[in-house]
């Protein structure tokens, strides 16, 4: 947990609720179809506790957080600049959210999806 000493007390953030909001803005960033898993193990577990936050893991070591991002990107974008574009997003959005600085946001490009468009 990466927390922070007020006057009154302490402010503690977990990493699930950190994951949460990264999920969240990667989502929304332009060209991610969705977020994967890093393996079929954790895919399948997905699948019984859908938990959010899914495709992202979040690494506090002595307040410094690492976000690594496993997302599906949608074929025909370029897919060096939707992945540079989806960790300045999830950067700046948990960095405003919690206050805290991101030591890194790694994207890690799973697959790509195939819009369905008809074919003449």
């Amino acid at each position: 947990m990466t927390g922070e000493a007020t006057t009154i007390g302490r402010i503690t953030i977990s990493p699930r609720a950190i994951a949460t909001i990264a999920c969240q803005a990667a989502i929304e960033s332009y060209g991610v179809v969705g977020l994967t898993c890093r393996n079929l193990a954790n895919e399948i577990a997905h699948v019984f506790t859908r938990k959010p936050g899914h495709g992202v893991n979040v690494n506090v070591i002595e307040d410094l957080i690492t976000i690594d991002l496993y997302v599906v990107i949608e074929y025909g974008t370029r897919i060096s600049s939707v992945a540079a574009s989806v960790a300045n997003t999830v950067h700046y959005h948990v960095e405003k959210a919690i206050g805290l600085p991101v030591a890194a946001v790694n994207v890690h490009v799973q697959d790509l999806r195939i819009s369905d468009t008809e074919i003449k």
